[in-house]
């Protein structure tokens, strides 16, 4: 099906999806919600595969601009000059180019080199590395100038990362029944037609009622009729056909090729290998492959890097931080009467940290080690392979305030302890 937009801004020639033969069953149970199943016969034929591209920036500075004696020199990195046959050869072993950029077509992993400039201000060779964890290959490399600062220049390349459908990705049909992809489906185990199509992808029957995407019914009539005619089938904007009976229309087309009215089709199991009691919607649908990839959105943390003045860990996927648990999935807890789980959660996974508080006062502030150093003798505990520099320590827990040794250990947030020092510059005396 096309529109006279697609035809005029020529769509064909930047597809973004693919005509895909959709049934509407409830199939394996794996189809459930807004999931759909692909064939995997479909899916060793292309069904879906794509790239991403990935372009990064570097701003650098010229050798013309070193030397021409303006002030508008601010990065402090610039391209490495191919003369430089030291540099050339510390280069050419990371298997970059003379200049320090990546070959196009070049394969990166990571930890791989993909970019090499000059440090002035350390005054050697800066390599950067490749940080994502799947393989890509070098589209493109570019210099970009400035037209604010004729005397600064940027380094641009464009990495290529193959994309193949995996369970989670997204698709979605141009009239917004999205779904995302649950199971490839071996193709002989597929339902297939008494001509022995099977289709590429299966759908759950309840995602029309409430959705109301009537035009993706249409469109899988139109389709039908459009492939069985042999030709692209035109439609509008609110377009009338025959006596405004677009359903009469196109499954009168249907009729002449010997198909049913409506489009549904006898259908056999391709696990039991038994005809289905009822017939099964199907025809071809233009199906898209959406941006949202499992690739960029799975996020896993076991232990890493946390924050210096928190002690949390750190937020961001690249960071390879953790997710929040916040308020919300507290309530949740407590609702399923999981409270004890918090406790993970909210401080062994978290900032756990031990310290005292006096057990007078209330106060762990003021609660600090004292070391004591004792004489040498034989009730102090000391061995007779000790050194003689050496001098036994007793450690005690006291209250400066109190002025008592009465201190207990406990278990606490490290950001609790942050937070009463915060206070306390308020002037806020926090008690336990």
């Amino acid at each position: 099906m096309r529109t006279e937009t697609f035809n005029e801004y020529d769509f064909s020639q930047c597809p973004s999806g693919v005509n895909a033969v959709v049934a509407v069953i409830a199939y394996t149970g794996y189809d459930m919600e807004d999931a759909m199943i692909i064939n995997k016969g479909a899916y060793d034929r292309g069904f879906g595969h794509g790239c991403v591209y990935k372009s990064y920036v570097k701003e650098v500075n010229s050798d013309t601009a070193e030397t021409s004696g303006t002030s508008a020199t601010k990065s402090r990195y610039r391209m490495i000059n191919p003369t430089d046959k030291r540099a050339a050869e510390e280069i050419a072993e990371k298997g970059l180019d003379a200049d320090g950029l990546p070959f196009i077509g070049q394969k990166v992993t990571h930890g791989d080199p993909e970019l090499a400039v000059f440090d002035k201000t350390l005054n050697k060779t800066k390599l950067t590395s490749f940080k994502d964890h799947e393989a890509a290959r070098v589209e493109n490399v570019r210099l970009m100038g400035n037209e604010r600062d004729p005397t600064s220049a940027s380094l641009g390349y464009t990495l290529r990362i193959g994309r193949n459908p995996v369970i989670g990705d997204k698709f979605s049909s141009r009239h917004g029944q999205k779904g995302v992809l649950s199971v490839i489906w071996p193709q002989e185990d597929m339902p297939f037609t008494e001509s022995g199509i099977s289709p590429d992808i299966l759908i759950n029957p309840h995602a029309f009622p409430s959705r109301m995407t009537i035009g993706m019914l249409i469109e899988s009539l139109a389709g039908k009729g459009g492939a069985l005619n042999g030709k692209h089938i035109d439609v509008k904007t609110f377009e009338k056909y025959k006596d405004d009976d677009t359903v009469e229309y196109f499954g009168k087309e249907l009729v002449k090729h010997g198909y049913n009215y409506y489009g549904n089709e006898v259908m056999m199991s391709g696990i039991q290998g038994v005809q289905m009691k009822v017939d099964i919607f199907m025809g071809p649908v233009f199906y898209q492959r959406l941006r949202h990839m499992v690739s960029d959105k799975s996020q896993a943390r076991s232990t890493g890097t946390y924050d210096i003045l928190t002690h949390q860990p750190v937020k961001g996927r690249k960071k390879m931080g953790g997710i929040r648990f916040g308020e919300m999935e507290r309530d949740s807890l407590l609702a399923h009467g999981a409270s004890f789980c918090l406790n993970d959660r909210l401080m062994k996974c978290s900032d756990y940290s031990e310290g005292y508080v006096c057990s007078k006062c209330g106060s762990i502030l003021s609660c600090f080690l004292n070391r004591q150093i004792l004489k040498r003798n034989e009730k102090s505990g000391a061995s007779a392979g000790d050194s003689e520099n050496t001098y036994p320590v007793k450690e005690e827990v006291y209250c400066g305030v109190c002025d008592t040794y009465d201190c207990r250990k406990v278990a606490i947030p490290y950001v609790l302890r942050y937070m009463t020092n915060e206070l306390a510059a308020m002037n806020i005396k926090l008690g336990f």
